[in-house]
């Protein structure tokens, strides 16, 4: 079955090249009107450019409809002000693609505060203003589709990107709690961990990968994940063509005597602790205190 998005709104931001400017062209072409959000700046985040309007133009041209923001998702009264446009004009805020992004990568030995500040800043708390301005709308109309943007490092780690690996991994735990807080509202949280070649990583590949990891082979799984029949609290990574699913889990666990309750304890019960037979996916918080008081009660 084709997936549509006919009669949706989809505001994408840091849409005005890359990944969101691929996202808000397939989205457009498969029926949704779209905000293309991007403040125009180089990849550690200075300077302004008019590339959001650009793909605007691109998206009329092929017959879509489309409007351009220039908001910085780091200040939230511009975030409201942004969907405040768009519902004017179009009624609503069906789907929210959160992938403005900057990097400022350095060794945490040389990283300055502020440039660990700033990257957190437009990742994390950019993703949850914008998030924020949609979430009583959607709430409301009964119909919320969101996507975080993570990445590996956030999930793995990357020597050189401390400021962006926490942002990242933040963006992971955000998308796990407001999957819960907009379950009952049709509101579903997804995260994406995109491999891509972009402005953002083109000093990092060869070309030939560079080509491979094109922004379109990301597409699919990010379009999924906000489309009417998409899951809700999938951690999914997407790339050259590639799809896997990530997963933050918990082993069975070990309950110590109370004289074994030492660090010599612990040390002396690791393999144990640590035996990743029969983990678990836990679906919330909550799991981890049921897991202990079911151990206590000689479950």
């Amino acid at each position: 079955m084709t997936i549509s998005f006919k009669d949706r709104i989809a505001i994408v931001t840091g849409a005005g090249g890359g990944l969101g400017r691929a996202y808000a062209l397939e989205l457009a072409r498969r029926g949704a009107k779209v905000v293309v959000n991007d403040l125009g700046g180089t990849r550690d985040g200075t300077g302004h450019s008019d590339a959001a309007l650009k793909v605007v133009e691109e998206i009329e041209a092929a017959g879509g409809e489309a409007m351009s923001n220039g908001g910085s998702v780091t200040e939230y009264a511009q975030m409201v002000e942004m969907v405040a446009r768009a519902k004017e004009r179009w009624g609503g805020v069906h789907i929210l693609i959160n992938n403005a992004g900057v990097l400022r990568d350095k060794s945490f030995a040389k990283m300055e505060p502020e440039d660990f500040r700033f990257v957190v800043d437009v990742h994390l708390n950019g993703s949850a203003n914008c998030t924020k301005a949609v979430w009583e709308t959607m709430r409301e109309q009964a119909y919320g589709r969101i996507l975080m943007t993570a990445s590996s490092t956030g999930l793995y780690g990357n020597f050189g990107q401390a400021n962006y690996g926490a942002a990242k991994l933040g963006l992971a735990g955000l998308t796990k709690t407001l999957h819960l807080e907009g379950a009952k509202y049709n509101v579903r949280v997804n995260t994406i961990a995109p491999v891509a070649g972009t402005r953002m990583t083109e000093d990092l590949f060869p070309p030939e990968a560079f080509k491979a990891f094109a922004p379109e082979n990301v597409v699919p799984a990010a379009l999924y994940l906000v489309s009417e029949d998409a899951p809700t609290n999938m951690i999914i990574g997407a790339g050259a063509g590639m799809f896997h699913a990530a997963y933050v889990t918990m082993t069975q666990g070990v309950l110590l005597p109370e004289a074994e309750r030492t660090p010599e304890g612990v040390a002396a019960a690791w393999d144990r602790i640590t035996d990743r037979t029969g983990e678990t996916v836990p679906q919330s918080g909550a799991e981890q205190s049921m897991a202990i008081l079911t151990l206590l009660q000689g479950g």
